[in-house]
């Protein structure tokens, strides 16, 4: 079994709840995910990262950290993706990396993981500087139309929390 194929059967698992069988398979792939988020092709790098989130992989939010700071866009993307998915029930994970989410939504080369750090940011907290930089990037004619569109809709969200507060 490839590690995609695991890690589409750990994904089947979470969502019926079958924690025994989840934390069973974990044990199995844990060195795999590794050695495959330390590979020299990105391909191996960015599937890695998106299994941490298949497998439901808390205990690996640093290896992440590594996959955000990747040479390779779509290795960034892929942890971005995973953090997103992990992040939608904590935001204490999107808190955690608030300061790498700012850098890559503001600096990034690449639009598309500067879009998936703007989602990204919709699961944190609605702190100041977090509504400011997306309002920034918002409003600036400089940007892509899809990162504009993506800060407004975060941003709104984000303003709609601190509202209920």
């Amino acid at each position: 079994m490839s590690l995609a194929e695991a890690a589409a059967q750990a994904d089947a698992l979470a969502q019926s709840g079958d924690e025994r069988a989840l934390a069973a398979l974990r044990t199995e792939w844990d060195d795999e995910i590794e050695a495959e988020a330390r590979s020299g092709d990105y391909r191996s790098r960015a599937q890695a990262y998106r299994a941490i989130a298949q497998f439901r992989f808390r205990q690996k939010l640093e290896l992440l950290r590594r996959g955000l700071e990747d040479e390779s866009p779509a290795a960034r993307g892929a942890a971005l993706i995973a953090l997103e998915s992990l992040s939608r029930e904590r935001p204490g994970d999107v808190n955690s990396f608030r300061a790498l989410l700012h850098e890559l939504a503001a600096r990034d080369p690449n639009v598309a993981v500067r879009r998936l750090a703007v989602v990204c940011l919709r699961n944190g907290s609605p702190r100041p500087d977090t509504l400011q930089l997306l309002e920034g990037i918002a409003e600036s004619d400089d940007e892509d139309a899809e990162l504009r569109k993506a800060a407004r809709s975060v941003h709104g969200l984000l303003k709609r929390k601190t509202a209920a507060r």
